[in-house]
């Protein structure tokens, strides 16, 4: 578990460097985005990673572990979306990014240790395509409750899928360097 903990910090480490240098770019522009905007941005995403598995080859030279750390960032920004008090300004400091930012990234850390000490690591034997597959799952799920106002009847909500989305992406990318 150790290694596990050293290498999800690795990751999510490099996610929040490039989050943050974006925010330094362009502001906190995403505010703008509706809920269904930032899904479907996760979902194109995900199909992308989907279809350069299933066709073992590429035409636009962006790797997938890029898309990998999107999936973070995108889940990590409808996070913090969800959180934010009706009438917050659009435009957030760095500083702020930078604090909800970890505290969403702490609580998926938490969310981790609890399902490995349960699970234990079962991820590891997982392939990546199935890590993208139960992510593309979860973003049909999302889609399904944002259709329906965000109500569910008995299933978890948009959080527990966009915590669920974080740590696939991290273990996919775990796994594809230890390749």
């Amino acid at each position: 578990m150790d290694n596990t903990l050293h290498q999800f910090r690795a990751v999510v480490g490099r996610c929040r460097d490039l989050f943050l240098k974006k925010t330094t770019d362009y502001g906190t522009a995403w505010r703008i985005l509706r809920p269904s905007s930032i899904t479907d941005q996760l979902y194109i995403k995900a199909l992308r990673i989907r279809s350069i598995e299933e066709k073992g080859a590429q035409k636009v030279d962006e790797p997938i572990e890029g898309e990998f750390m999107g999936l973070i960032n995108y889940s990590v920004l409808a996070l913090i979306q969800s959180t934010l008090p009706e009438g917050e300004p659009l435009e957030l400091s760095p500083e702020r990014v930078a604090t909800l930012y970890d505290h969403h990234i702490a609580e998926n850390l938490r969310l981790l240790q609890a399902k490995n000490h349960d699970y234990g690591e079962a991820w590891r034997l997982m392939r990546v395509s199935s890590m993208t597959d139960l992510i593309l799952q979860k973003l049909l799920r999302i889609k399904q409750i944002e259709d329906n106002a965000g109500h569910t009847l008995v299933s978890e909500g948009l959080e527990a899928n966009y915590r669920d989305i974080i740590n696939y992406a991290v273990f996919a990318l775990i796994r594809l360097a230890e390749k």
